[in-house]
């Protein structure tokens, strides 16, 4: 345990701020040498625009995977999954809208925005400046 948290902690310094304010880190682990996955939860933070109604949370979507800026030579996956509510006077569900995934990518806007930056396009793309 004492591990985990200096992973935690670690984790800390190379996620973006935001990570930390709307999710929990759940567990960090590698996977085959070459692979580092982490996995997020997101905070039960009810979302914006509904405060007149009585929300209950309903679980989580599916898990999100997202690439992420690597470390030390090994891809970063981020394992995301968000909460899902039941605003209970519409019987309705709703999620946090995010924009944490690059539009057309499955990578982390800022991740896509330092690959395109450094080798002109986006590796999933096939299309080249």
């Amino acid at each position: 345990m004492h591990n985990e948290n200096h992973l935690l902690t670690l984790a800390s310094y190379i996620l973006p701020e935001e990570i930390f304010r709307y999710f929990e880190i759940t567990k960090i682990e590698e996977a085959q040498s070459k692979e580092l996955h982490i996995y997020l939860d997101e905070n039960p933070i009810e979302p914006e625009g509904y405060s007149t109604y009585t929300l209950s949370s309903k679980g989580f979507h599916e898990v999100a995977l997202i690439k992420d800026f690597p470390i030390r030579d090994k891809a970063v996956i981020l394992h995301v999954r968000r909460r899902r509510w039941l605003v209970v006077e519409l019987n309705k569900v709703i999620s946090r809208d995010w924009k944490l995934v690059a539009e057309g990518t499955r990578y982390t806007q800022g991740f896509a925005t330092f690959l395109k930056g450094l080798i002109g396009y986006l590796p999933h793309t096939k299309s080249f400046p």
